[in-house]
């Protein structure tokens, strides 16, 4: 019997969705596929810094949040350990903004809202027959490993802590990320131009996050400004703690057809093919933000693969699929290095290390182009 699918997207969160949205307007039918499981028991605290090329893709999908959901940034600013900065400004970029602090939730509800509205797509909590399986379940993906797949991670020796806090002074929309000797923190903008809130991301130590999360709302947001600087005055915390464990990972391959072993109950004469998207498929440290920016670029050059197909190719064509896949670890591959050199330095406490990376920063902050060239590579802006 014929798959009543032509594609089947296991993992409804923030790159299945776009991908389901985006596959649909190519006439294809889908089924997204989510998993029944217990309602959170708190707040999604999480917030994304998404580029230009992010915010084009989900206007596209008329899935991009109001204003006070998805502040700009007009400017970025990063502390080193000692004397190390370095700036960065919308204008001086010439555009509006560096980048946009996206609240999860909201980002989701407007996804689904889309949805709703795609006669293409229907929403399943069981996997269905389908020419085509993507697999965007995370980091922590059961479908990967039911296809045999290597994933290849390298655990960092840190946590990344995330909430949010009142600020009795107003952001003025500046990020702003400090490189400590204990760890990483960095303030996010939230609530539009004028908000005096931040999401927060802290990276540290295990144990160190343990002491962190044991405290009091009350000390936690005393350590947060000492950590800060006073940056933005007296902090509140005004939402509950989230915590996981950062790595940098990535699969071994991304694609290939369904093994025709009984592994997949769906396709057990083989026939299909199955592909890997987003966190699934590979996982960067969250200090250049640039973590959901990857997974959506994964779903629509994806999308733009199958849609450039040759007639008579059908969607479960390995070809395709490996043109994507190559396509896409070329791309992180870049990314993958630098946010991994990054962390490893700044991971470093000796006295030759703290003076190396701050001189480092210093002579990026005036180097001119190479600066432009890195600002408009993080934006989006190829």
């Amino acid at each position: 019997m014929a798959p009543s699918f032509d594609v089947c997207i296991r993992g409804a969160g923030i790159v299945g969705q776009t991908l389901a949205l985006l596959l649909a307007r190519e006439r294809l039918k889908v089924a997204l596929v989510s998993a029944p499981g217990p309602q959170a028991a708190v707040a999604d605290v999480r917030a994304y810094a998404l580029n230009r090329a992010s915010r084009q893709l989900l206007e596209s999908l008329r899935s991009w949040p109001e204003a006070q959901q998805a502040t700009a940034v007009r400017r970025m600013q990063i502390l080193g350990d000692r004397d190390g900065v370095v700036r960065f400004d919308a204008a001086s970029q010439g555009v509006d903004a560096l980048a946009w602090i996206v609240d999860v939730p909201a980002l989701q509800a407007r996804l689904a809202q889309a949805l709703r509205f795609q006669p293409e797509v229907e929403l399943l909590d069981a996997a269905a027959p389908a020419a085509l399986t993507v697999v965007c379940e995370g980091r922590h993906s059961s479908t990967r490993a039911e296809f045999g797949v290597d994933f290849h991670a390298t655990p960092y020796a840190q946590q990344a802590i995330a909430t949010r806090l009142h600020c009795e002074r107003p952001h003025e929309q500046i990020a702003h990320q400090w490189f400590l000797p204990d760890g990483i923190v960095a303030f996010l903008p939230l609530e539009g131009a004028h908000g005096n809130s931040v999401a927060v991301v802290w990276s540290v130590a295990p144990e160190q996050a343990a002491r962190l999360l044991a405290l009091s709302p009350q000390a936690f947001a005393q350590e947060l400004q000492t950590a800060s600087q006073g940056a933005l005055g007296t902090l509140t915390l005004c939402a509950q703690r989230a915590v996981w464990p950062l790595q940098l990972a990535h699969a071994e391959r991304w694609c290939a057809a369904v093994p025709a072993d009984g592994k997949n109950p769906h396709d057990r004469g083989g026939g299909g093919s199955w592909v890997l998207a987003g966190d699934a498929a590979h996982n960067v440290h969250p200090l250049t933000g640039q973590g959901l920016n990857l997974g959506l670029a994964d779903a629509q050059a994806l999308a733009h693969v199958l849609r450039q197909r040759d007639y008579w190719r059908t969607v479960a064509d390995l070809r395709l699929l490996r043109r994507y896949e190559r396509e896409r670890k070329a791309a992180l591959l870049a990314v993958g290095l630098v946010t991994d050199g990054l962390q490893q330095l700044f991971s470093r406490q000796q006295g030759p290390w703290q003076a190396l990376r701050n001189w480092g920063m210093k002579g990026f902050e005036h180097s001119g182009p190479l600066k432009k060239f890195v600002a408009r590579q993080a934006m989006g802006m190829y």
